[in-house]
């Protein structure tokens, strides 16, 4: 007998080479009926794979990432086997799942591949999938994996079986289809009842511009075609709400080809939803004891070469200013960090005077690639809402979990309320991706996991996916369409301190090292801007909206009228603009929805007699007449009640 441990950490007994579906037999019917794969010792596995040992097992559904990540990475086969049917001698890369869906490379010889194929292939797809094949797992050796594609001519395989070690070799077999791959796999074909392809485009072998382009075809499946029809319809949801869309039509942002790619430029409109944004954090820092700092856009190479980031970025980064002076090398700020260590250590620091909080809105520049640029998603140039935190040891829990409070603070103010916390440690497999001590990572990762746990954070930890420097937690937030994005980190550092030789005086009198810690609730502005466009459709929340309000008079004779109330609501923090339009009220009350202005005020004859405002709100229609004292008290009730003040 076998002891398995669940998720719950209760633990049943089976027969050694019980396989995961009998598990989730054991259980209920209805979980042996949804279960697609099996997290078994941290491994994901086939259901039908036999369990030799005690093991800790997760029963993976469609609700699951992993889940998912198995019935997309199946479908990559069932697709790659149909384009085998209508495409006979086509040649394969690789096929992987992805975050929505999945992808095959593959060499059509000199066949065009274009959206008019995409039907029949579809088409092809879901007949295989109702013959209900199963996932067939075989070890091979590496002579039989390499005879096997010699034979059939597949350079591609062959290629990735040169990296491979003999004895960790597996085919997958559906129908007539074999290929290479450590799987794991649905236990049939017939899990799969919709299928889409999604976009078709080009790719080179192995990311190497040097070797042929492959034609990379992408599609998406689902359990029910229903699920299929809403992904579809938030697809085009999403199309409206497209940041780069909205922000033209709202007048936020725009990008010059003579400014240069992935540099934008904010419109005055753009600027004010920014500075507020500035303004909110930085009215928050204060509170939690931040301090105000500001550091140059350029810096000297050295310290980045102190710092790691140029052994790690600096091919990445844009090539060095040279000066005059012979040797003289300077870089575009890529990270604010540095700079905070240097200012650390301006002067003495004393065991009492910590934490010491540093706060800095600070732009840095890196050098992506033009292929990878993306709205405001992915600049070249953005502003991080950075912050690095300077304490003792014995204060890095308590100021990590002060620094969550304050994450979560700006998701609530913000309607970012569906979001999970990445636990990202470092990979114990591959240590030499890492700087620092094994003991400075393990009390780091320590702390994060003990923090989150008081916090009760709903929480997944990923291995490999820390800083090169510490493990961090990661705000991964859904957005109104269901996406998900990161949002907002918090980092343990045990080692810029030590390479920039931070010290303080402890109460033993003696010298110690500070820890680090890196936050940034936003993270960059600018992406988080385009996300919360995407997130509300541009209907901002008030507090943040450019525009809070627009006076619309019924004709020309109201203006004076207009410009009063105007200078009431200016005088109490409240921006909008008078719509003087010689226009219709029915086209000026159009044209406000249209631009999202949270509060449209119709002031007439009946308005100016009663010294009032007719208020209509966005999305939702007449409020009343009102007097323009009652709006003010109404609006900022509405704003202390998002902002919790």
């Amino acid at each position: 007998m076998i002891n398995i441990t669940l998720p719950d950490g209760s633990v049943r007994q089976y027969q050694e080479g019980v396989t995961s579906f009998e598990i989730a037999q054991s259980i209920s019917e209805g979980l042996a009926r949804n279960v697609l794969a099996a997290k078994v010792n941290d491994t994901v596995w086939d259901i039908n794979r036999p369990i030799n040992e005690d093991a800790a097992v997760q029963l993976l559904t469609w609700n699951d990432d992993l889940g998912k990540n198995t019935f997309w990475h199946s479908s990559a086969h069932l697709l790659a086997e149909a384009l085998e049917e209508l495409y006979p001698g086509i040649k394969f890369g690789i096929g992987p799942p992805i975050e929505n869906g999945f992808y095959y490379d593959v060499d059509l010889g000199d066949r065009q591949f274009s959206q008019d194929d995409f039907a029949a292939v579809e088409k092809k797809m879901l007949e295989l999938a109702r013959n209900k094949s199963e996932f067939t797992r075989r070890e091979v050796s590496k002579a039989e994996a390499t005879d096997f594609f010699t034979e059939k001519g597949d350079e591609y395989k062959l290629d990735l079986i040169k990296d491979l070690a003999d004895g960790t070799i597996t085919f997958y077999t559906q129908g007539n289809f074999v290929d290479l791959c450590r799987g794991p796999h649905l236990p049939n074909t017939s899990f799969i009842k919709a299928a889409k392809l999604m976009n078709v485009a080009g790719a080179y072998w192995r990311g190497d511009e040097k070797r042929k382009q492959l034609t990379r075809i992408y599609g998406i499946t689902f359990p029910k075609q229903k699920e299929l029809t809403e992904y579809l319809e938030r697809l085009e949801e999403a199309k409206k709400r497209d940041h780069r869309k909205l922000g033209k039509e709202l007048e936020l942002f725009t990008f010059s080809e003579k400014v240069g790619m992935g540099l934008p430029l904010w419109l005055p409109k753009g600027t004010l939803l920014r500075e507020r944004l500035e303004q909110f954090l930085r009215k928050a820092q204060t509170r939690a004891g931040y301090q105000p700092v500001v550091t140059p856009h350029i810096a000297s190479k050295e310290l980045y070469v102190t710092s790691g980031h140029y052994e790690k970025y600096g091919a990445d980064s844009f090539q060095p200013i040279k000066t005059p002076n012979e040797g003289e090398e300077f870089f575009l700020k890529p990270m604010n960090c540095p700079h905070h260590c240097e200012i650390y250590k301006t002067r003495p620091r004393s065991y009492k005077e910590l934490p010491v909080r540093l706060a800095e809105f600070g732009t840095v520049y890196r050098y992506e690639q033009s292929g990878e640029l993306h709205g405001l998603t992915r600049v070249r140039g953005f502003t991080q809402d950075d912050a690095h935190i300077f304490c003792r040891p014995d204060q890095v829990k308590e100021e990590f979990t002060k620094v969550i409070d304050l994450v979560l603070y700006v998701f609530k103010a913000l309607g970012f309320n569906d979001y999970t916390a990445q636990i990202s440690l470092r990979d114990p497999e591959n240590k030499q991706k890492y700087i620092g001590a094994d003991e400075a990572w393990e009390k780091a990762e320590a702390a994060i996991i003990e923090a989150a746990q008081e916090k009760e954070l709903r929480t997944v930890t990923e291995l490999g996916e820390a800083a090169f420097y510490g493990p961090k937690l990661d705000f991964m937030v859904k957005d109104a369409l269901g996406r998900k994005w990161q949002l907002g980190t918090i980092q343990v550092d045990y080692n810029l301190p030590e390479r920039f030789q931070l010290e303080y005086i402890g109460a033993d009198n003696q010298k110690h090292r500070p820890v680090m810690l890196h936050r940034a609730p936003f993270g960059s502005l600018e992406r988080f801007v385009a996300v919360l466009i995407e997130h509300c459709g541009g209907n901002f929340p008030i507090w943040l909206s450019p525009d809070q309000f627009a006076i619309l008079p019924i004709s020309e004779k109201y203006q004076e009228y207009a410009q009063q109330v105007k200078e009431s609501l200016e005088q109490e923090d409240i921006r909008g603009y008078i719509d003087s339009r010689d226009e219709k009220i029915g086209r000026k009350i159009r044209d406000a929805e249209v631009s999202k202005v949270p509060y449209m005020l119709i002031v007439g004859e009946k308005e100016q007699e009663n010294n009032a405002i007719s208020v209509r709100k966005h999305g939702e229609g007449d409020l009343g007449s009102i007097s323009v004292g009652e709006f003010i008290g109404m609006f900022k009730s509405k704003i202390a009640e998002l902002l919790n003040n």
